[in-house]
């Protein structure tokens, strides 16, 4: 009877292991009720939009090349990279953005452009450009577009984003993803919005997320992944080593078993 008891025990044990390995499976994986939305479609649509410290590139040409000429920055000498040879390069010079949302504009002067996105800021140009350029085209670039990853993630720091659109799952792959010791349940987005800092607190394994509008980051926007509990309780060796110790529970249930076969035949 008692070595029944012991067999007993010892058969809990790898299931005890497993139900806990699930738990913690439950904790990191992300999009955990993604089939109540699989017919959902998000309705968010996000353009970025021009905010005080960006770095502008700004090309206005025309037809006529020579009347295009005074309404773009001269291009500057840049040295070339040590160990190259060959001469300096040519390089566009860039409109920076004030804290009021000015930048100074040839010809046209101090133009008000904070808030505005890149299409509109085409159109606002084309219309202050109508009585000096015919069919005139406008490029705008944000040259400084970059995000920063800080906390719990496998590669922290900043990243430049050249496609200027970037969601916060994308931001998180540049950084490696969360390790297993961050919060996907409590992500802290910081975002500046007119000149303040706000804090925003986001649920990755809600997949209803992605109509939220911390969903798409805007420039300079800071996320940061904070610890769970695990990373600093001891127990943190024993939950990364759970299937070595299913293994070994297993192994052991099976040979006490084999001898408790053994002493009764």
């Amino acid at each position: 009877m008692k070595k029944n008891c012991i067999y007993n025990y010892l058969l809990l044990v790898p299931i005890i292991l497993l139900t806990f390995s699930c738990s913690q499976n439950k904790q990191i994986a992300y999009y955990q009720n993604i089939d109540h939305m699989a017919n959902e479609q998000s309705a968010m649509s996000y353009e970025s939009t021009i905010q005080p410290d960006d770095l502008l590139m700004i090309i206005v040409s025309a037809p006529d090349a020579e009347a295009a000429l005074p309404f773009n920055l001269e291009t500057t000498n840049v040295p070339s990279m040590a160990g190259q040879s060959g001469l300096a390069q040519r390089q566009q010079q860039l409109y920076l953005v004030d804290k009021n949302g000015m930048i100074d504009f040839p010809v046209l002067g101090s133009l008000q452009i904070g808030g505005k996105t890149k299409v509109e800021m085409v159109a606002f140009l084309k219309e202050k450009l109508k009585s000096y350029l015919k069919n005139a085209i406008i490029n705008v670039r944000i040259m400084n577009y970059k995000v920063s990853v800080l906390g719990e993630v496998v590669r922290p720091g900043s990243f430049n984003v050249n496609s200027e659109r970037i969601t916060l799952p994308e931001a998180l792959s540049l950084a490696g993803d969360l390790t297993i010791y961050g919060r996907r349940e409590n992500v802290i987005l910081v975002r500046e919005v007119n000149g303040k800092k706000t804090f925003n607190r986001i649920d990755l394994t809600k997949a209803d997320f992605i109509n939220s509008p911390y969903y798409y980051l805007a420039q300079n926007d800071l996320i940061y992944v904070e610890p769970n509990k695990a990373k600093s309780n001891t127990s943190s060796v024993f939950n990364q080593n759970i299937p070595v110790w299913i293994s070994i529970a297993s192994l052991v249930s099976s040979a006490v078993f084999s001898i408790l076969l053994i002493n009764k035949n």
